[in-house]
């Protein structure tokens, strides 16, 4: 992978993306230059799936039922307003007679998913040898239920259209094999109480939530802990951030906000956040702890 962000001043500054962040991404802003490469790549693919449909003589409620899919979900793959997983590119190939044709592009998707800006951050995400994580406004991404993810996306103002938001939920579960890669990559969270007592989406979605918190947290890889409101003293009063340590053991600093996201290269103020973080670690509660806190917060639903 090529040097993520590493541009200008020597790659020792901070990469900053004004506009819509991942979690905000809606092109409420209108549509920008590399938006436009993204979705030409989503674009064409369908009409090369379009295509090699027709070539097969097949109306598109065959090959969605095929597929798994209605004619309306096979007619958005083949607009470009929706991308399909990595899977149902393959069983598309193959139902086609592609010949790998299809499989092709499934990289080239799988960025064209995310915001440019972001496509960065998602790239590490992949090569993470470790992975650090405070969130004090939502459960990470890499946590989220789908009904989760549907009902944040669902709040968005303003308003996303349904193709946006079936875009989003299926790159965001992307992002979640990270949890089941192998070498496992070590996973840290740390969650506000506040993020984990918020019923975004119902009680139901939150209960669901809670319990696949509870799930991941038995992952040998995966360490969960909660920041107690009644915690007298934070080290992460400047909000949520992410860090990621590579392979090669360099480190990145990834925070958004408000239509702001950067992607820090800097290797002092990513030292810096690993010392911060080991601080907030230290004050929330412990993995054990904090998993009894999660159950006691499931029982009161």
């Amino acid at each position: 992978m090529a040097e993520t962000g590493e541009r200008g001043h020597g790659g020792a500054g901070a990469v900053v993306s004004l506009g819509d962040s991942w979690e905000n991404d809606d092109g409420a802003a209108g549509p920008r230059p590399e938006d436009d490469t993204g979705r030409g790549i989503v674009v064409a693919f369908g009409q090369t799936m379009k295509t090699l449909r027709l070539r097969q003589g097949l109306e598109r409620e065959e090959f969605g039922r095929r597929l798994g899919y209605s004619a309306s979900t096979i007619a958005s793959f083949e607009q470009g307003r929706r991308i399909p997983t990595p899977r149902t590119i393959e069983r598309a190939d193959d139902e086609l007679g592609a010949d790998g044709l299809l499989c092709l592009w499934k990289e080239q998707l799988e960025r064209a998913q995310y915001p440019v800006f972001f496509q960065g951050m998602a790239a590490l995400e992949k090569e993470a040898m470790e992975l650090l994580a405070y969130d004090t406004l939502v459960v990470n991404g890499l946590l989220q239920t789908e009904e989760y993810m549907r009902s944040l996306l669902t709040m968005r103002r303003p308003p996303l259209k349904q193709d946006t938001i079936e875009q989003r939920v299926t790159a965001r579960l992307a992002r979640q094999d990270v949890l089941d890669r192998e070498p496992a990559p070590l996973l840290s969270f740390v969650i506000d109480e506040s993020v984990l007592r918020r019923r975004y989406g119902g009680t139901d979605v939150l209960r669901g939530q809670l319990e696949h918190l509870l799930l991941v947290g038995q992952r040998r890889n995966v360490e969960l802990q909660v920041m107690p409101l009644d915690c007298v003293e934070s080290a992460g009063v400047d909000g949520p951030f992410t860090l990621v340590v590579r392979r090669d053991g360099k480190q990145f600093v990834y925070a958004e906000a408000q239509a702001t996201s950067s992607l820090e290269t800097d290797p002092a103020r990513a030292a810096l956040a690993a010392s911060r973080y080991g601080i907030i670690r230290s004050q929330a509660l412990a993995p054990r702890e904090s998993m009894a806190f999660v159950e006691g917060l499931l029982r009161s639903l």
